[in-house]
């Protein structure tokens, strides 16, 4: 009972991450009808930013503030500048910028900070390790029904879960979330009765990114380290998230990931030796596929009726 338990929290844990790039995706999506393949490498920047912060002595807590920010800006900025102009010429052509921008992004991290794991004193980091938003010393957790539950676990469990309140408050009794459901119903006809668009797409773009900051540095902090390959096998198990969710649905996304987390943790924990640990990595595939034959739109997504 306390080793499931204990791996049921951690599950719960990585999933929070899951969730949280996959709130990105599902937001991006919601709005504009696109996949953002560059979602965890925008994630990865702001996580360095917020690496450079602490380097500067910057508390934790304001320096992930700071690192949404700039998580907000860059997407903000992306949208402006890049993906606006390409998709009114070619909508399929924004995937692959947002590929070629995932290049882009990784490239630049590594120039700016180098291709080694940070904090690292053979560089001079004065940071011992990555900072952590909830305390991970060895001594923080608590102990449930015999299972020793590190606190960082529930830390960012419930941090989730606020998040989820807080952005189903936004896009269900705010101006700006009733603006993002018109666009995402019909640009067009949001456009014709005053909603500024653009402006909406924008402001799409930044708080995916913001978010995807948050959960990049929430990440860092579980791993105690930011390298270059950070996200990248997060953001697959994000984008399983939002396919077993809904790409519509950010109740669905982080469902999603809080399911992809516990499966891969059960699967690692309880799966024959023979098998592996690599079973865990194939999980997230599994699922994505299992769940594009029986449902393509996702457990909680909405399918498209046209009429003919």
């Amino acid at each position: 009972m306390e080793l499931f338990l204990q791996r049921l929290v951690d599950g719960l844990s990585e999933g929070s991450v899951y969730a949280l790039i996959a709130l990105g995706l599902v937001i991006i999506y919601r709005g504009t009808g696109h996949l953002n393949f560059a979602q965890g490498e925008m994630a990865l920047f702001s996580t360095y930013v917020v690496y450079q912060f602490g380097e500067w002595g910057i508390p934790i807590g304001i320096a992930v503030v700071l690192g949404m920010a700039v998580g907000f800006t860059l997407g903000a900025a992306t949208e402006v500048a890049i993906v606006r102009p390409i998709s009114k010429k070619s909508p399929f052509a924004v995937f692959i910028v947002t590929i070629g921008l995932f290049q882009l992004l990784n490239w630049f991290d590594g120039a700016i900070w180098g291709g080694q794991q940070l904090p690292n004193s053979g560089v001079g980091s004065k940071q011992v390790r990555f900072p952590s938003l909830f305390p991970n010393a060895p001594t923080d957790f608590v102990t449930i029904f015999g299972a020793n539950i590190k606190v960082q676990s529930l830390g960012v469990i419930g941090l989730v879960a606020v998040l989820t309140v807080a952005l189903f408050a936004i896009f269900n009794h705010t101006r700006l979330g009733l603006a993002m459901r018109a666009v995402a119903a019909n640009g067009d006809s949001a456009n014709l009765v005053g909603i500024r668009t653009g402006r909406v797409l924008m402001a799409s773009w930044g708080l995916a990114a913001a978010i995807g900051a948050l959960g990049g540095v929430v990440f860092a902090g579980i791993n105690t380290n930011v390298n270059l390959g950070l996200m990248f096998t997060v953001f697959i198990y994000a984008s399983a998230a939002a396919t077993l969710g809904g790409f519509d649905s950010p109740g669905g996304a982080v469902i999603g990931g809080f399911s992809i987390g516990i499966i891969q943790n059960m699967a690692a924990g309880y799966a024959p030796k023979w098998i592996g640990q690599e079973m865990k990595v194939g999980v997230a595939f599994l699922v994505m596929l299992g769940v594009l034959l029986v449902r393509p739109s996702g457990l909680f997504g909405t399918s498209r009726v046209e009429r003919v």
